[in-house]
């Protein structure tokens, strides 16, 4: 009896030990290339240099901190094309692969990612929301509504005035294209309205419901202004080769809102670095990631600083000479027109 309470610990004591090595690589693995610690959803609203630089300064600021793709790091990465039924099937995507964290690229993808994870306390970190108070992502002191934070692309409205002021001194109104279901845009718009006058200009808008309505509003608004002026408005910048190529045949000049736009024909823009920006969100999710603060004690944060981006060749196909004083001072001038 003995012999045999021994054998059933013997054989007890090898399939312990069994099981324990079965369960070895798969725990190796975690701290190894192929392994990762964090699982991030990366959600795009829209397909565009500035939001694509946004995804690619994220990785980087992530990166930066110690959190790399390969190496500790899964991501999840989804477009909406614009769309924000296909956003909010994304976030739930995310939540359903146990995503650690949501990156929310766009004002519309933001708003999607909070109202979809806001039950899960999953934190989302947006970057590239114009105004987060308006879109319901913050308080009106900047402190968070919930486990939601990040960076804003909050446009320099008089910067842009003065400079466009520069420019065309002759020039008295401004058109602007603009989504009516994009807060962000809508809150701009408001911001341009009332800082015009004091630059002697009049603000002329043109809203658009959905990109099938941009070609009418663009041949309409283009009859009553002296230039356009370009927000970062998700579902406008889609189509802007097509509104760049309609101005051009009217040698009317369009103005850009940061570099990407500039590089593929806008004439000059007082812009953002939309990689820096991105950067610093991927910072700001690095802290949430580490347990070093919660998303729900973070402000979100602004780039204050905007710099002079020029397009040559715009302005030669123009007639146009740019100041020297801004050509002086520029961030970047661009010599041809990116295709």
């Amino acid at each position: 009896m003995k012999k045999s309470v021994k054998l059933l610990l013997i054989a007890a004591t090898a399939a312990t030990a069994l099981s324990a090595c079965s369960k070895a690589p798969a725990k190796a693995s975690e701290g190894s290339k192929e392994g990762s610690a964090y699982t991030i959803g990366i959600g795009q609203f829209a397909e565009h240099g500035s939001l694509d630089n946004c995804r690619e300064g994220f990785l980087e600021g992530l990166k930066e901190e110690g959190i790399e793709e390969n190496k500790n790091l899964t991501i999840l990465y989804e477009n909406a094309q614009a769309d924000g039924g296909t956003a909010s099937q994304i976030v739930n995507n995310f939540l359903s692969k146990k995503a650690d964290l949501i990156c929310a690229i766009a004002t519309p993808m933001a708003q999607a990612a909070y109202s979809g994870a806001k039950k899960s306390e999953v934190p989302v970190i947006y970057t590239a929301v114009t105004d987060p108070v308006a879109a319901a992502l913050a308080k009106e002191d900047g402190t968070s509504v919930g486990e939601v934070t990040g960076t804003s692309d909050k446009l320099p409205v008089e910067k842009q005035l003065e400079m466009i002021r520069k420019i065309l001194p002759d020039a008295k109104t401004i058109g602007i294209l603009y989504s009516t279901s994009e807060v962000n845009s809508e809150a701009a718009i408001a911001e341009y309205k009332a800082a015009a006058a004091d630059y002697g200009f009049e603000i002329v808008e043109g809203p658009v419901s959905a990109p099938a309505d941009i070609p009418l509003a663009t041949d309409s608004l283009l009859q009553k202004v002296d230039c356009l002026n370009n927000l970062t408005d998700n579902t406008v910048v889609s189509s802007l080769p097509l509104i760049l190529d309609k101005a051009a045949k009217k040698n009317i000049p369009v103005f850009g809102s940061e570099v990407e736009q500039v590089k593929i024909g806008c004439l000059a823009a007082m812009g953002l670095d939309y990689v820096d920006l991105g950067k610093q969100t991927g910072k700001m999710a690095a802290k949430v990631l580490k347990g070093e603060a919660k998303a729900s004690e973070m402000n979100f944060e602004v780039i204050k600083e905007a710099a002079f981006y020029g397009n040559a060749k715009a302005a030669e196909n123009l007639g146009i000479t740019l100041p020297a004083e801004l050509t002086d001072s520029a961030a970047e001038m661009f010599k041809e027109i990116k295709q």
